[in-house]
């Protein structure tokens, strides 16, 4: 359905003051923060899981030595989606409109859609984190305590028992964190980057990280955290997280968030000569998914 004069009369209509509604500003790609973005050539992309060897045994003189495997673990797929949406203003209320542009004022929201759209599928990658109903490509959510192993043992990536964000949650997951262990049970070197919080927990995550010494307490101890150099990276606030108490902290594993472009944002505009209405679209296809769930330790909060 086209944009009519039905809809714009006060437009049509001398003695307006201003035109409002459409001037706000946006959070701009609040997902570079997180996701490592790459380009795509296909309708879907797939990255799998290897698992190397297991413990090396001691090799008893005389004795034959032993054999190990190795194999693929898991798959995870990424599948491209269409986002798409359009407008459509008659050749009338074009003509009669006394105050704008239309199509200039009308495509800059439809830019505003489209950009909100992608950071909702970007943030969603978090909030389903601790949902079943949505596996990554081990078969289990995105943080969790039993996430399969090659080797027989579980790898957690949240806390055994969910907590707020705090000085003793905090550090509890970065210590975790130090105890990954690869598909056969090794030991791997990951580090806690980058803390991802809903705005609701920016103040608090400021006191932990900013301050020199403890925060909440009048003890004259140092602020660990920032004093052995954890969490680089600081802190990054997404206003697209849902839970007002979650959080979640970003390692240095490669191969985690993945943003996959398989095509960029591209707008196109065209007349009907039938009716003179006048159609605008804008259209990209991309995708927002996890690879290896060791990118990310999280806590859903008490």
């Amino acid at each position: 359905m086209a944009i009519s004069r039905s809809q714009l009369l006060k437009e049509l209509e001398p003695g307006l003051n201003a035109l409002f509604g459409l001037e706000y500003d946006r959070y701009d790609d609040e997902q570079a923060e997180i996701f490592d973005e790459e380009s795509s050539d296909r309708a879907f992309e797939e990255e799998v899981m290897l698992s190397g060897f297991g413990q090396a045994p001691v090799k008893g003189e005389g004795a034959a030595v032993t054999y190990d495997t190795a194999n693929e673990a898991f798959t995870a797929r990424y599948t491209m989606e269409t986002i798409a949406l359009a407008f459509a203003i008659t050749e009338e209320a074009v003509e009669d409109n006394l105050y704008d542009r239309l199509s200039t004022r009308y495509t800059r929201a439809l830019a505003r859609s489209m950009a909100n759209t992608k950071q909702v599928k970007a943030a969603n990658v978090l909030n389903n984190a601790f949902n079943s109903s949505f596996p990554i490509g081990d078969g289990v959510e995105l943080c969790s305590l039993l996430h399969p192993t090659v080797g027989g043992g579980n790898l957690a990536n949240e806390l055994v028992t969910a907590a707020d964000l705090n000085e003793t949650s905090m550090e509890q997951s970065l210590i975790d964190i130090s105890g990954f262990i690869d598909e056969r049970g090794l030991k791997i070197a990951l580090r806690g980057m980058k803390l991802i919080i809903p705005p609701q927990l920016q103040f608090v995550a400021e006191r932990l990280l900013a301050s020199n010494l403890r925060p909440g307490t009048a003890d004259n101890d140092i602020n660990a955290t920032k004093s052995m150099g954890m969490l680089p990276d600081g802190y990054v606030v997404n206003h697209f997280l849902n839970d007002a108490d979650a959080f979640f902290i970003k390692t240095d594993c490669p191969n985690g968030f993945k943003h996959f472009v398989r095509t960029p944002i591209k707008t196109t505009m065209e007349g009907d000569f039938e009716t003179g209405n006048v159609r605008y679209k804008a259209r990209e296809r991309y995708t927002f998914g996890v690879s290896d769930p060791r990118c990310v330790f999280g806590s859903p909060g008490a």
